[in-house]
């Protein structure tokens, strides 16, 4: 099958498929369409950016379109849940477009802004509904909408959705569904444990996998370049002004505040970048996404929030500024590039500490080594405590066991998983801050004074873990007073 003609599609869908510049299917198209238009059960699972959006609202348009059904006040005839509002906003632009023949009603519901307009646009009805979990049960209890008439139930981005921070809100959604109904999911990913649950959701799915599980896009070029967390954000200013190409870069951060920190540190390179996350309002996203779309901004932060809800096309590069400690988010970040056909590259920032476990782990999920890339003179040079060649006074012999004054080394947090991240109205991602386990390691260099007398008490001061120094120290202060000059 290579022509959308092929898949007998009403006349108004064709002509804006043509219309939009679409002729061929992808794969995951081809293969899942037919299907949902005979009203089968779909588990579909595709790379990100391969067209799983038109391959469930083209069946859907398809089956709503009949002029002898009617929309019914306050209900709902098919509803797609999805984990973000970037990502609804662009389902229902989707929807717009492949539709615009047929008449349909449609609308999209999310957080972050007044529930006025949503609610006026459910009273009289809707064909079609793209929501977020969390808006949807706040207007499900106030008795704005109802899914008891229900005919197609779309779970877009299953993984996610269906992992264990968001099963309740999606339990309590399907809830509320009739039992006749059909069901399509969705995912780029499919780890064992959700494609079980997701099993028991459907009814007899056809399974549409046209790429194996969690594989990347072949066309992304994957790098790793191994760099100090300290160095990090210098390094991607040095890539940036060194590398034209980097037109259109999308940087991931495993945080909200880390990412406000590489774009403020972008800013004061004269690198124009925005943010986006969980805590930045909707209008401030769609700004961020707007300006970036547009060419006026050149450097997109990001959280996994977004990561499912940016579609745009001509990104050149994608950061990732911190490794994500879930692997299949690691997929999904980089499928920000390389979309429909076109080419992109993904530059992974790996610290030399726990991030080479989540970089062991992302080979293994995805199964493709990432090359390694020397940063070269990109990455400054990190000050480090000058070095002797004999020991300090006072210090352990080599090979001795160390005093019980030294400094002990950082123990890494066990904890592997991201701590749950909602925003008020979205149930759209999961965060978590973590410490770099090499920060308690590193030691300030010592400060030289234009005085040569006062440099051996300074470097004491800056470094007195051994107990030679210490006992050093003592002695050489005055009678009643400490070594820091305070009175005992």
């Amino acid at each position: 099958m290579t022509l959308f003609s092929e898949l007998h599609l009403r006349p108004e869908i064709q002509q804006a498929l043509i219309a939009e510049g679409y002729r061929t299917p992808t794969p995951i198209q081809a293969g899942a369409i037919p299907p949902a238009l005979l009203g089968r059960d779909i588990l579909g699972i595709a790379q990100t950016g391969t067209g799983k959006t038109a391959a469930f609202t083209l069946p859907i348009l398809q089956r709503l379109a009949d002029p002898h059904e009617r929309v019914h006040p306050g209900r709902v005839r098919s509803l797609i849940l999805t984990p973000t509002r970037e990502l609804a906003i662009q389902i229902g632009a989707s929807i717009t477009a492949y539709g615009a023949g047929l008449g349909l009603r449609s609308a999209v519901i999310f957080g972050g802004v007044g529930q006025a307009p949503q609610v006026t646009a459910l009273r009289g009805g809707l064909d079609i509904l793209a929501a977020t979990p969390g808006r949807l049960l706040d207007l499900m209890n106030q008795g704005h909408v109802k899914l008891d008439r229900l005919e197609v139930f779309v779970l877009d981005e299953a993984d996610r959705m269906l992992d264990m921070g968001f099963i309740h809100d999606v339990r309590r959604v399907i809830a509320t569904l009739p039992a006749k109904r059909q069901t399509l999911f969705f995912s780029a990913t499919m780890p064992v444990e959700i494609s079980a649950l997701a099993a028991r959701l459907l009814k007899s799915p056809v399974r549409v996998e046209v790429a194996p599980v969690a594989t990347t896009v072949e066309l992304v070029e994957q790098q790793v370049i191994f760099v100090p967390a300290a160095s990090k954000r210098h390094l991607l200013v040095d890539m940036l002004a060194k590398d034209s190409s980097m037109d259109r870069v999308i940087v991931f951060t495993r945080t909200k505040h880390g990412a406000n920190k590489v774009v403020e540190h972008l800013t004061k390179s004269n690198v124009l970048a925005a943010a986006i996350h969980g805590n930045k309002s909707q209008s401030a996203r769609q700004a961020a996404l707007e300006g970036f779309r547009a060419g006026g901004v050149r450097v997109l932060v990001a959280t996994d929030i977004a990561a499912r809800g940016i579609d745009i096309d001509g990104v050149s590069h994608v950061v990732n500024f911190e490794l994500p400690n879930i692997p299949e988010s690691y997929v999904h970040r980089i499928g920000r590039t390389a979309r429909a056909g076109a080419s992109g590259v993904a530059i992974a920032f790996c610290d030399l500490g726990e991030e080479r476990t989540y970089l062991r782990d992302i080979e293994k999920l995805t199964r493709v080594p990432l090359t390694v890339v020397d940063a070269g003179p990109l990455a400054p040079i990190v000050p480090q405590p000058a070095q002797t060649s004999s020991p300090p006074r006072g210090a352990a012999p080599r090979g001795a066991a160390p005093h019980r004054f030294s400094t002990p080394k950082p123990v890494p947090n066990p904890q592997r998983r991201e701590e749950a991240h909602r925003s008020d109205d979205d149930h759209s991602g999961r965060e978590r801050t973590r410490r770099d386990p090499s920060a308690a390691s590193r030691t300030a260099p010592p400060v030289r004074t234009a005085n040569p007398a006062q440099e051996r008490p300074r470097e004491s001061r800056a470094a007195p873990n051994a107990f030679g120094d210490l006992v050093s120290a003592l002695n050489s202060a005055p009678s009643g007073r400490k070594p820091d000059g305070r009175r005992g």
